[in-house]
């Protein structure tokens, strides 16, 4: 069951409003990336359903958060069904992203009260996504799609809660044209956990790079 219900994860994001986006398959290593997460100011993390035996990582690392990072909301990432969404769910997931938009992936969520935040690529998708209850929109991909696309579904749905992942970089000029489009959050994968730094398990340098990316947004 998860430890943050949707009005609580919505407000996390709110405040920190950067999500990181992560998978490994050693849990020492996703442990220790959470940890320095948290300790940068995050207060809402993406794990990625990317490799084989995923969720298991995933339920110990809900373990390790709820001890190490009290007020750190945990989600699942790269959702496209509702079984695997539901499976999580019972893992102790907090939130549930993906990159495509499952009508049927809402309904288990909204049936436990966790916010479902499905990929969309069109202002039509979006619109489909809030009518079955979606607070929080991915944009994706968001180097494909850019800023303009977002200015440009804010000015007839300035309602949208937007959160933009794919393309998006701890940089001051990058991060300032998403959020000067008007996104709500960004998440960020890749480019905040550079493979160089995974090895070298430095983790402090992740810190902070969360500590800088927040001091902009």
């Amino acid at each position: 069951m998860a430890r943050f219900d949707k009005f609580q994860v919505m407000a996390k994001i709110g405040v920190a409003p950067m999500v990181p986006v992560f998978y490994h398959k050693d849990l020492e290593v996703a442990k220790a990336v959470v940890k320095a997460c948290y300790e940068g100011g995050v207060r809402a993390f993406e794990f990625t359903n990317r490799g084989d035996f995923a969720h298991e990582i995933f339920g110990e690392l809900v373990k390790f958060a709820a001890v190490e990072c009290p007020e750190l909301a945990l989600g699942v990432g790269s959702i496209v069904d509702p079984a695997t969404a539901a499976l999580y769910m019972q893992l102790g997931a907090c939130f549930v992203v993906g990159p495509l938009f499952n009508p049927e992936v809402a309904k288990i969520c909204n049936r436990r009260q966790v916010p479902y935040t499905p990929g969309c690529g069109s202002i039509s998708e979006v619109g489909a996504a809030q009518e079955v209850g979606c607070e929080l929109i991915k944009v994706f991909p968001g180097d494909v799609l850019g800023p303009k696309f977002v200015k440009g579904l804010l000015a007839p749905m300035p309602w949208s809660k937007l959160m933009v992942t794919g393309g998006v970089e701890p940089t001051e000029e990058n991060l300032s044209s998403w959020f000067k489009a008007g996104v709500y959050c960004v998440g960020m994968g890749s480019k905040l956990f550079p493979k160089d730094v995974i090895a070298a398990q430095d983790w402090d340098a992740i810190k902070e790079k969360c500590i800088y990316c927040l001091s902009l947004v």
